[in-house]
């Protein structure tokens, strides 16, 4: 019970179909599990409860609320619904996020609004989260916030848009942890590496018109460690970590979960 009476948001708590499970969905199951109150954040509500009905059913304690996140309105509203609720909010878990599929390419293809889309979804929601949940943390006089950003911040990649809005989001945590370091407030960052999530391959797999399989074996080979993606709950216990007082001096962080990707940097 690492999270014991914590009250967690998480934003992207649903997901789209699939196999397997997805990032934000696996973080919110992973947090009740270790005894955090949650609060479901998704622009689908019906695939928010679904994901309410899983913890449920493991006696876990959730409340899923829709909302578009790139929407200061929206942002105001789903804090005072965690606030209402469950009286304070310990953890802020950014997860929401967009690639493939909005047409993103590179600089000379990428139009105006496919740029405008990526960055609104990927840097400028998490600003706006945050920006919410910063006051409440500064008066409780702590607070934990953890976003999710790629190891495409730091590696080449033909997604010009999507890169930029990441290298963003390393930036936005790094500026906020300092900022409020002095109100007991951490923030850190996750850049997952390729995980094997519906979004990913279902995405990935229309956009460029492969098969899933031919996809997945694309994706396994670019990987150092046993040459296979992870999993979104690889990166959920990574967030787990980061959420819990195991955790207390970190801040700031840029944590690569990723089979050892970036290390080719080096």
């Amino acid at each position: 019970m690492r999270l014991q009476d914590k009250v967690a948001i998480v934003t992207g708590a649903g997901q789209m179909p699939g196999d397997t499970i997805g990032n934000g969905r696996a973080t919110a199951i992973l947090f009740a599990r270790e005894g955090a109150r949650v609060v479901l954040v998704d622009r689908d509500l019906a695939s928010a409860r679904e994901t309410q009905t899983m913890i449920e059913a493991e006696g876990g304690k959730c409340y899923a609320v829709a909302a578009d996140v790139t929407r200061a309105a929206a942002c105001r509203a789903f804090v005072e619904t965690a606030l209402a609720t469950y009286g304070r909010i310990d953890i802020l878990h950014n997860n929401v996020g967009v690639g493939v599929g909005v047409g993103e390419a590179g600089l000379t293809k990428l139009t105006e609004a496919a740029w405008d889309r990526v960055m609104d979804v990927n840097l400028k929601s998490m600003f706006l989260a945050c920006r919410e949940a910063v006051p409440v943390m500064r008066e409780q006089g702590s607070g934990c916030i953890i976003n999710i950003s790629s190891v495409a911040a730091v590696c080449s990649i033909g997604l010009m848009a999507y890169k930029i809005s990441k290298a963003g989001v390393n930036a936005l945590t790094q500026g906020l942890a300092m900022a409020n370091a002095k109100y007991g407030i951490r923030v850190n960052a996750i850049m997952p590496g390729l995980i094997h999530t519906p979004m990913a391959i279902k995405g990935q797999s229309c956009a460029r018109q492969i098969s899933e399989d031919q996809l997945i074996r694309e994706r396994d080979a670019q990987v150092p460690l046993r040459g296979k993606m992870g999993t979104a709950w690889d990166v959920a216990y990574a967030a787990l970590f980061l959420a819990s007082d195991e955790a207390q001096f970190i801040t700031g962080a840029i944590l690569p979960v990723d089979g050892g990707q970036t290390a080719r940097i080096g």
